[in-house]
């Protein structure tokens, strides 16, 4: 009796051992590398959702690759929504800042993207809550990269940052 007490403390300590280096490394990876995402709505279909109200994409989210702000036109976005911040959306970013681009539904007709901001658009226009509704989002707003869809497994792929071609900036900042 008193043997198999002893495999029972000892199977607890390591198991208390594993557990408390084991949740840290967990939290950090998932805060500071990558984590999951289920998106919702039709913002970003035919890119994400394509199913409509029938599914919901889950996606994974690079938090490294926005560390230090390098996005590039194309890619496809988590961030914290500039209306109501304990939401985040998932939009595709459309310019950079310096670009001038040519608004759907902006109050003004064409904008100048400030420094240190993004202009970000749904896929699906008209049904996205997007910089056409707000304006440009500051780059302190990003939260990740989506980079892969990972469910559905029927729809597993790499997300490629592609920019619809009418939505190419009017001007580029790498132009000016």
């Amino acid at each position: 009796m008193a043997q198999s007490h002893g495999w029972v403390k000892r199977y607890f300590k390591a198991f208390c051992k594993g557990f408390f280096v084991a949740v840290p490394v967990a939290v950090t990876f998932l805060d500071q590398v990558a984590c999951v995402a289920r998106v919702e709505g039709a913002s970003m279909q035919p890119s994400l959702n394509p199913g409509g109200s029938q599914s919901s994409d889950v996606v994974l989210l690079n938090h490294w690759k926005v560390r230090n702000f390098e996005v590039q036109r194309g890619d496809i976005v988590s961030l914290v929504s500039p209306k109501n911040p304990e939401q985040k959306i998932i939009k595709r970013v459309i310019a950079l800042e310096g670009d001038i681009i040519r608004t759907m539904g902006h109050k003004n007709r064409y904008v100048r993207v400030p420094r240190g901001h993004i202009w970000v658009e749904g896929d699906h226009h008209g049904h996205s809550f997007d910089s056409n509704s707000f304006g440009p989002v500051s780059l302190g707003l990003l939260h990740a990269h989506a980079t892969h869809i990972l469910w559905p497994p029927e729809r597993w792929q790499k997300l490629e940052s592609v920019l619809p071609p009418e939505r190419l900036p009017v001007q580029s900042e790498d132009e000016s």
